[in-house]
This record gives C-alpha cells, sequence and structure tokens, in this order.
C-alpha cells in the first residue's frame, strides 16, 4: 500500500520547533510503506521552506528527495475534472488546489493513507474508491 504525503507533514518534519514536529518525525522513522510526494506538494512546500524557514532549509529538504529518492507522482490532465468536482463540492471549507489535487491522485493510485496534518480537510474528504482516508499521524 502506497502513502501521499501533504504539505503540512513536511513543513512539521523539516522545522523542529514546529509542535507538531516530534509527531510526524515519530511517523517518519516508524513509517515502512511506500511514501510518494505529489508534485503538487513540491512547490507548496519549497515556497513555504523558503519563506518560514529560509533558503537552506528548502535546498536541504530538496537534498532529502535526492538522497531518499522518494517518488514523484505527477498530476495527470485526467485528473483535473475530478479535482475541479473536488474543489466546487468542499468550495464551502476553502479546499484548496493542492488538496484537491492529492485526493485526486490517491483515487487514482488507490491510497488511502494520507501523511498529513489537515485534518480539517482530509477527514472530511469522502474518496470515491474507499469510505475515507487513513491519516497519519493520528489526530490527538
Amino acid at each position: 500500500m502506497v502513502a501521499l504525503t501533504d504539505t503540512s507533514f513536511l513543513f512539521a518534519l523539516a522545522d523542529s520547533s514546529d509542535r507538531h514536529h516530534p509527531r510526524a518525525l515519530a511517523v517518519a522513522r516508524s513509517f515502512r510503506e511506500p511514501l510518494v510526494l505529489p508534485c503538487p506538494v513540491l512547490p507548496e512546500i519549497c515556497y513555504l521552506l523558503d519563506s518560514r524557514l529560509g533558503h537552506k532549509a528548502m535546498q536541504q529538504f530538496v537534498r532529502e528527495l535526492i538522497r531518499n529518492t522518494v517518488p514523484l507522482e505527477p498530476l495527470q490532465p485526467h485528473d483535473l475534472p475530478r479535482v475541479l468536482e473536488l474543489l466546487e463540492h468542499y468550495e464551502d471549507m476553502g479546499l484548496d488546489f493542492t488538496d484537491a489535487a492529492i485526493v485526486a491522485i490517491a483515487e487514482r493510485l488507490k491510497a488511502t493513507m494520507i501523511l498529513t496534518l489537515d485534518y480539517r480537510h482530509f477527514t472530511v474528504i469522502r474518496p470515491s474508491h474507499c469510505d475515507r482516508f487513513r491519516i497519519l499521524p493520528s489526530p490527538q
């Protein structure tokens, strides 16, 4: 089974001062399933790292991606109608493009697990291929 990573999880992992860092680190250290980084997450996490932690932190993140050979999963043109459907359906809760793209990619890959701290969105969204996503770290 494959798991997708979200921006919030990656940021907490990179920022040792983040209040969620210990939980993200514990998941990262114990997680044995294959991880996939959805390509729409890449510019978002790099922007956050650069703007909040500095350019060196963003460079270190890219180094880690290279060192760990994390697979990147692109958004496919045929994912876009589902992205739009999700954006329209969850408009009231402010679902953003990146999160909708993660869901569309997860549905295409039949992935049921998301590493995220965005419980507000990912616990509410109902994917088309399973009842709900399994979220790690678990909400407290």
